[in-house]
């Protein structure tokens, strides 16, 4: 009855709107009031877990993510993008989904994705008479591609939290990252072949001459994700050390190259990036705990027992594994139902044949197709302030 009272009490909160951190706070509370349990006891391990050095990573993503917002970074990406498909009808919005997924591969979060793309891209696909509701409804379900295309703040977390290798839960979700980027493409064509009124972009002249000056705008850009990925598979770097490299390469790029940065919105970012920070690390420690708990109390090993007495047919359990996947996202942000599903779901999976690193790759897609589902869906109301589109425009566009 306690676990079923937490799971109501947290769906309640989350629904609501109480943020993650306080909503697992007071599970925690109910916890420790009504089930007798000393949750200080739970305090040990999880302060073990946050000491990881693999968790250091994490931080230095958000801020590289507020880094590159404010630094203009991803304009050049979007500019080489526009040249290469706006010249076709819905080629300026298949631009911004492939502007995602490479952005997506620099910042590894898919919020500075969507609040990055979305704010230059929007403006654009204004003029160009697209619907507003379609556009910020591509622009949305693009920005989980910063969620699978590696580096990832989630897949580090997986690794984190199930003792798997970094490197190996980066490469699962390569594949369906790219699946998801010809599938949006296709969905965006499909949408747009009875708008009319659309504005293409004018192509330019000498076509090689722009692509080779935009190409060359967005070299220091695009040689992030090469020093990010090369320096890791390389086995030069550590994920985490690959994450302090890219900060460290980006702030001069910021700064001196496309001087999107000044005093001014470095350190308002900074400040940003800080609140951020502490907020998810909090979140992280309370999910954590909670985790921890429901292990202490094999809620894992009862899962699996129930869903074994529905069915033992491996397609079965794991649509219901899926399933549950798509309704702790719809719940919760990318990280804290990772966080919880990943421990709670994983025996699950691995007895029916399943290796922890295909479930990386799964998990990845389901949290973040739920994450843009309502009733919470934090990446879609994100987008509609970044888009200045509003929810029921984009949910029936």
């Amino acid at each position: 009855m306690l676990i079923i009272g937490c799971f109501i009490l947290l769906s309640v909160l989350l629904v609501i709107g109480v943020s993650v951190p306080l909503a697992f706070g007071a599970v925690l509370l109910l916890i420790s009031i009504f089930g007798g349990h000393d949750v200080s006891g739970f305090m040990p391990a999880g302060h073990w877990k946050m000491t990881s050095i693999i968790l250091l990573a994490i931080p230095l993503f958000i801020l590289l993510g507020g880094i590159m917002e404010r630094g203009r970074i991803a304009l050049p990406l979007v500019r080489l993008a526009e040249l290469l498909i706006g010249q076709v009808k819905g080629g300026l919005s298949a631009a911004a989904v492939i502007a995602s997924a490479i952005f997506g591969s620099i910042s590894g979060s898919a919020a500075a994705t969507l609040t990055c793309i979305g704010s230059i891209m929007m403006p654009h696909l204004r003029r160009a008479n697209y619907p507003s509701g379609l556009a910020g409804a591509l622009i949305v379900s693009a920005s989980p591609l910063g969620l699978l295309i590696p580096p990832s703040a989630s897949q580090i977390l997986y690794a984190w939290v199930t003792q798997q290798s970094v490197l190996k839960c980066f490469l699962s979700t390569v594949v369906p990252g790219l699946i998801l980027v010809v599938l949006l493409c296709i969905v965006n064509f499909v949408l747009l072949r009875n708008v009319k009124n659309l504005t293409l972009p004018q192509r330019p002249d000498n076509f090689v001459r722009e692509f080779g000056v935009r190409s060359w705008k967005a070299f220091p850009a695009l040689l992030m994700p090469v020093f990010i990925l090369g320096g890791i598979y390389g086995g030069v770097m550590t994920p985490t050390e690959a994450a302090g490299v890219a900060v460290i390469y980006a702030i001069p790029v910021g700064f001196f190259v496309y001087k999107g940065l000044n005093r001014q919105n470095f350190w308002e970012g900074m400040r940003e990036s800080a609140t951020t920070i502490g907020v998810v690390m909090v979140m992280v420690f309370m999910v954590l705990i909670v985790s921890r708990f429901l292990i202490f109390e094999d809620i894992p090993g009862l899962a699996k027992t129930l869903v074994f007495s529905i069915s033992d047919n491996p397609i079965v359990i794991l649509l219901m594994v899926n399933l549950v996947m798509i309704l702790i996202g719809m719940l919760m942000d990318d990280i804290s139902g990772l966080l919880l599903s990943a421990p709670l779901l994983l025996p699950i999976v691995t007895s029916v044949g399943m290796e922890p690193i295909h479930f990386a790759a799964v998990l990845g897609v389901n949290l973040g197709m739920a994450n843009i589902t309502p009733p919470t869906a934090p990446l879609l109301y994100l987008g509609a302030r970044v888009t200045n589109t509003t929810i029921n425009e984009m949910i029936k566009p």
